[in-house]
């Protein structure tokens, strides 16, 4: 007899359907798994004959042979224990056909039947969402379903668990999460921590209500690090379809996901591999540029990168994804990400104050040369941020309403973009900026001299454009007048030093 019962692969963020085609026939005993199944797929038959005797269930003693379709996909992990078990049990009729046409089975099992947890839950689940298919899941990976109001979930913690539910005869209501999803909290670190810095707190704001990257270069203990961790507290909150989105990237990673609708934020150590930074091992797994999509990603000593980890950021900059190649298999993850990056001037970090720097002029060109030119072009902010005067290091702290009355005017400047082109200005394409970045005459006239006499790029004067459009943006205009141009230019004074 033969029964077919779905379950879900996991590719990159995808969950495409898997077909479990079971056959059991007289014969030699012996149980076969096909269909592309990779090690951890194949050792199934030891933990499903071990957990179906265990629960009290018989196990077929004929030739047993398991199809897990499509044939061209890759199958890892053991996420498709559960779904073998119940078609090899519907197939030798000690369960119902009649509810497992209607669900789908995700779970792997260990010897004694306990139904455990498995990652991308709720990439499978979220493909469900709005459909009258169920999906049996493992009970550990119930909470975090708790966004996806649309989809009927039963959650079983072992074998004999999904055995009662099939031979029920109706199917009960689908069970809810005991944690449903909280509003978003804010981070508790307040620009108002910040003394000093106005120059750098107006930039962040900027990066902020356009998306744009952004760049700090100063010495040590002038607040770079305090600055970056506090742009994230600055971004509105993610739409439910953004807050999916990241959700679904965190299913299939180790990582904590960080709560539904806030905004990722991570910051990995400079002795990272390129690996760790874009994705990949066997299965590919996101690396930290995905796992920061619709957040912020912080480079904290950018210039003690790996040169290769800093050039692989270069195409996820631009493109907002990246596809990691692997020999047979290529994944593609979403990487729209915006970039934070801190640097001392120098190896010693006081290039700017001879009493403490020590660094000789070829030690300061080859530390600053570790940026390229084109990862440089594509950061559109780049400041310096300078010690903190002793009158702002002793005086009042700012007032925490600076930092609530900021985060208005972002969210703002982003309600005008979104209403204006569908999306934030760092996204925009050149078509999109020529239609959308209105310009003043003036304005273009001073663009156009500022390209020629410091020969920037098409590159450089689109993003120039940009931000110069997220500057009018804050201040409410419909156009970039001069002095938009003149303060985006002078987010780019640092390009002659750096490049040197």
């Amino acid at each position: 007899m033969s029964v077919t019962v779905r379950t879900r692969a996991q590719v990159g963020i995808d969950a495409p359907q898997v077909l479990v085609e079971a056959h059991c026939q007289a014969g030699t005993p012996s149980f076969t798994v096909v269909g592309m199944a990779q090690t951890a797929v194949r050792e199934a038959r030891d933990r499903v004959r071990s957990a179906i005797k265990n629960v009290g269930l018989k196990f077929p003693l004929g030739r047993l042979v398991v199809n897990l379709a499509p044939a061209d996909l890759a199958k890892h992990g053991g996420r498709y224990d559960l779904a073998i078990a119940v078609a090899i049990l519907a197939a030798t009729e000690q369960v119902s056909r009649e509810h497992v046409d209607r669900l789908e089975f995700l779970g792997e099992l260990s010897l004694y039947g306990e139904v455990r947890g498995v990652r991308g839950a709720f990439c499978a689940a979220s493909r469900l969402n709005g459909r009258d298919d169920g999906l049996v899941i493992p009970a550990k990976n119930l909470d975090e379903l708790a966004p996806l109001v649309g989809v009927a979930v039963y959650p079983v913690a072992t074998l004999k668990d999904a055995v009662r539910l099939l031979q029920a005869p109706e199917l009960p209501e689908p069970s809810r999460p005991r944690r449903p999803p909280g509003k978003r909290s804010r981070r508790g670190e307040s620009l108002s921590d910040v003394r000093g810095q106005q120059a750098a707190k107006r930039a962040l704001a900027v990066a902020a209500a356009g998306g744009h990257h952004l760049l700090m270069t100063g010495p040590p203990g002038t607040g770079k690090t305090m600055l970056a961790r506090r742009l994230a507290g600055l971004l509105p909150d993610l739409s439910v379809d953004e807050a999916i989105e990241v959700a679904n990237i965190y299913s299939v990673s180790s990582r904590k996901a960080p709560d539904f609708g806030s905004r990722p934020f991570c910051d990995p150590h400079h002795t990272a591999s390129p690996a760790a930074i874009v994705g990949g091992g066997n299965p590919i797994v996101p690396g930290e540029i995905t796992l920061a999509h619709r957040g912020v990603l912080f480079l904290d000593e950018l210039p003690e990168y790996q040169r290769s980890v800093l050039e692989a950021l270069r195409e996820p900059l631009e493109a907002g994804e990246v596809a990691v190649a692997r020999v047979g298999q290529t994944v593609r993850y979403p990487a729209r990400f915006q970039l934070v990056a801190a640097m001392n001037p120098c190896p010693a970090g006081y290039v700017c104050d001879e009493a403490h720097c020590r660094c000789a002029p070829h030690q300061v060109r080859q530390y600053r040369s570790r940026i390229s030119g084109p990862l440089l072009d594509r950061i559109d902010i780049r400041i310096e941020v300078g010690p903190v005067p002793e009158e702002d290091l002793w005086g009042e702290r700012p007032s925490a309403a600076e930092d609530s009355e900021l985060r208005e005017r972002v969210a703002a400047a982003q309600t005008r973009q979104i209403r204006r082109a569908g999306k934030i200005n760092a996204a925009l394409n050149v078509r999109e900026i020529e239609r959308y970045c209105v310009m003043a005459p003036p304005a273009a006239t001073l663009l156009r001299r500022a390209a020629s006499r410091f020969q920037l790029s098409a590159r450089a004067v689109h993003r120039l454009r940009k931000v110069a459009l997220t500057l009018a943006d804050l201040a409410g205009a419909d156009e970039a007048a001069p002095a938009h141009v003149a303060e985006a230019l002078s987010f780019r004074a640092l390009d002659e030093e750096l490049a040197g």
